[in-house]
């Protein structure tokens, strides 16, 4: 898979999954595994030069 659609791919997701994640309580299970995600994606975009400040809006 090309880079630039790879990271296209993860832009999309991070920002789906912070979706979802403002709709859950923090402290349910089902949170805690999407911050998990949410973390691994924030780590491969910004390891990728991506600048999250206006994509992050869940900011944890």
């Amino acid at each position: 898979m090309p880079e630039k659609e790879m990271l296209k791919m993860s832009i999309e997701e991070f920002s789906r999954l912070q979706d979802y994640m403002i709709e859950f309580d923090k402290d349910s299970t089902a949170y805690k595994k999407m911050k998990r995600r949410y973390i691994e994606l924030k780590v491969i975009l910004t390891a990728s030069g991506i600048n999250l400040s206006e994509l992050d809006f869940i900011k944890e």
